[in-house]
């Protein structure tokens, strides 16, 4: 009897220990969720972070609390949400440059595949070729032909080395056949005063970032990177317009802590999904250039891995882009 006794007394912990966890998948969220931005204040990414925070927290019935933390590349945060619980609390809002520093840098403390889980794509947006005011050239034909005439003489800004704008540039730099100094910065935005000084002649960035900047004629606007018009920025031509043979679209995404429950994965994913079909969000996203859009999981997936190997395709065919 005695034994018995025992024997539900163990029973009963181990049936009190796993129910804990049920309860909290089924209670989540109790408290505020942190969206870790790997990017300052103020950039394209942290714009389309903040976008449908309020909603999302609405839903979701607990504040969304987004955190920038930026350098590295975006190495600093994504490290920091792969060491966080795995209870949905503590998520990564990261964009292309996540992959593509996953893709080129093998010496990162975390693998991404491996200890990342896809949550949802939250938004597509274009990329856009800006450059300083202070040059002559008016249009990217004139300033390929400037490039052209001054090898080496000019530079082009990036959010740091092996980032998506860094490899964005380098992408157009080989297409366009031109040689370009490059300067790395702690986010395009922390870039901005040398751009518009001329210390850098163009960089290419996010839309959202740059639409106001652009209507307002601070900056020269030379081109989007992809297949069609911004209808934020409609009379910016694309690059193929303009005789480049190029194409390259941006996109942001949250993903969690390997390991995080799929009850609590799903319940994100579906509320992130009903946020980006809110008229006001998605209305708030185009007037910036962006294309509100709430993929599944399963989706993120897919263009995580097709992705990685777009990128480490990349610069496995030009490894002087590998960061040192």
């Amino acid at each position: 009897m005695r034994t018995l006794l025992h024997a539900l007394a163990c029973a009963g912990v181990a049936f009190v220990a796993s129910a804990a966890p049920v309860r909290a998948q089924s209670d989540f969220p109790s408290r505020p969720i942190k969206f870790i931005v790997p990017f300052p204040a103020g950039g394209g990414i942290d714009i389309t972070a903040r976008a449908g925070a309020q909603v999302l927290g609405n839903i979701l019935g607990q504040q969304i609390v987004v955190q920038n933390q930026g350098g590295a590349g975006g190495a600093i945060a994504t490290d920091a949400v792969v060491k966080a619980d795995p209870d949905g609390y503590t998520l990564l809002y990261h964009s292309t440059t996540g992959i593509v520093h996953a893709a080129v840098n093998d010496k990162l403390p975390y693998d991404w595949m491996r200890d990342l889980a896809p949550v949802a794509i939250v938004t597509r947006f274009a990329p856009v070729m800006v450059a300083s005011p202070t040059l002559p050239s008016r249009n990217l034909k004139d300033f390929i032909a400037l490039m052209k005439t001054n090898p080496g003489k000019y530079s082009f800004a990036s959010s740091g080395t092996g980032t998506a704008v860094h490899l964005a540039a380098e992408l157009f730099r080989q297409k366009a056949g031109v040689d370009m100094v490059h300067v790395p910065y702690r986010g395009t935005v922390a870039a901005m005063p040398d751009l518009l000084t001329g210390r850098i002649a163009m960089m290419i960035d996010g839309v959202p970032v740059q639409t106001q900047n652009i209507l307002n004629g601070t900056v020269l606007a030379y081109a989007v990177t992809t297949r069609t018009r911004s209808p934020s920025i409609p009379d910016v031509p694309t690059m193929k317009e303009m005789g480049v043979d190029y194409e390259l679209p941006f996109w942001t995404a949250v993903y969690a802590p390997a390991r995080t429950p799929k009850p609590v994965i799903d319940k994100l994913q579906a509320a992130i999904a009903t946020t980006m079909r809110d008229v006001s969000v998605a209305r708030h996203l185009a007037d910036v250039g962006t294309e509100a859009v709430g993929s599944s999981a399963a989706e993120l997936d897919a263009l995580t891995r097709q992705q990685f190997e777009l990128y480490r395709g990349i610069v496995r065919a030009n490894p002087a882009l590998l960061p040192q």
